[in-house]
């Protein structure tokens, strides 16, 4: 048997919906605030891949380590790296941080020993991860909430959960978007683009808010700025990171009269918290949590839209 998987693939991802929901023969996952991982087994090596390919193998070597102990020669499992606070609840914010022992939520298995598992139910999937890393200090299966889904939306706001996800546990593993997995969310959490920065006042360095825009019917929109969210060193680094981009015109639609605004190239994305998308589509209260390089700029789209 040999030790290499024979395919390579994108992540099964969840449609989002406005509203939580009860379903008969569904299930509902904690849905964790992490970043999508899938980890390949081949004998002796081992590589994490984000959703888009990017090798995130040196960047979580615990769990690299951790998919190495597992006693399967050929293992494909998806799930999310995660870090905790206090409470037990995972937070992007921490986890880019790096400051926090980092985990691996597990709630996938594709392959395992020369057997390719996804075109069989997630029941069946479900129960081959649990054998596959049973055991592990480092890797967990991803939790289970109440299986009343409107229940489980209540115990997810309750925990302070980031959402639910919905899955159906007939289907096979899909690559894509798919309406077998749907997610419904308790707080507010999205991916936006950079656009631009305003100029700092006061004691603040480097840039005082950035601009924020998403895709909307084939155009940038601008949807607000954010200005909080930033530790000093945070405010240095980003502001490097923004200079090659610099460009004379701005790349919304629609950019706001900001006198002084520096406009980048919409390459780079933000992981941004915020109290709700107004009518007007604008953020109410945003605040910035990280940079994300799992998702091109192009892939950002207003918040219910091409989910």
């Amino acid at each position: 048997m040999t030790d290499k998987i024979p395919f390579r693939i994108e992540p099964m991802l969840p449609t989002l919906v406005a509203m939580p929901f009860d379903r008969r023969g569904w299930v509902y996952e904690e849905k964790y605030d992490g970043y999508r991982i899938l980890a390949y087994k081949e004998g002796s090596r081992v590589r994490l891949l984000s959703r888009n390919g990017k090798d995130r193998t040196e960047t979580y070597p615990d769990v690299a380590a951790a998919v190495a102990k597992l006693p399967a020669r050929t293992l494909l499992l998806d799930g999310e790296v995660v870090a905790f606070d206090r409470h037990r609840v995972s937070l992007f914010q921490i986890l880019q941080e790096g400051k926090a022992a980092s985990f691996y939520a597990v709630f996938d298995c594709l392959f395992q020993d020369g057997h390719d598992s996804r075109a069989n139910a997630l029941a069946v999937r479900r129960n081959l991860m649990e054998a596959a890393i049973r055991g592990s200090k480092v890797l967990f299966a991803s939790h289970r909430l109440s299986p009343n889904g409107l229940r489980a939306f209540q115990e997810a706001k309750t925990r302070g959960y980031e959402g639910v996800v919905a899955k159906d546990l007939e289907s096979p593993y899909i690559e894509g978007r798919t309406r077998r997995w749907l997610k419904f969310k308790v707080h507010r959490e999205d991916e936006f683009v950079i656009a631009g920065y305003t100029q700092p006042s006061g004691a603040r360095e480097h840039f005082g808010a950035l601009l924020l825009g998403a895709c909307h019917r084939g155009h940038l929109k601008y949807v607000g700025k954010v200005g909080t969210g930033f530790t000093r060193n945070l405010l240095a680094s980003l502001f490097q990171r923004f200079q090659p981009l610099v460009r004379k015109e701005s790349a919304l639609i629609d950019p706001p009269k900001e006198q002084g605004a520096t406009w980048l190239a919409p390459r780079l994305v933000a992981q941004i918290s915020y109290q709700e998308m107004t009518a007007d589509q604008k953020l109410r209260q945003p605040v910035f949590l990280g940079l994300r390089d799992d998702k091109d700029a192009r892939q950002v789209f207003l918040p219910g839209e091409a989910q």
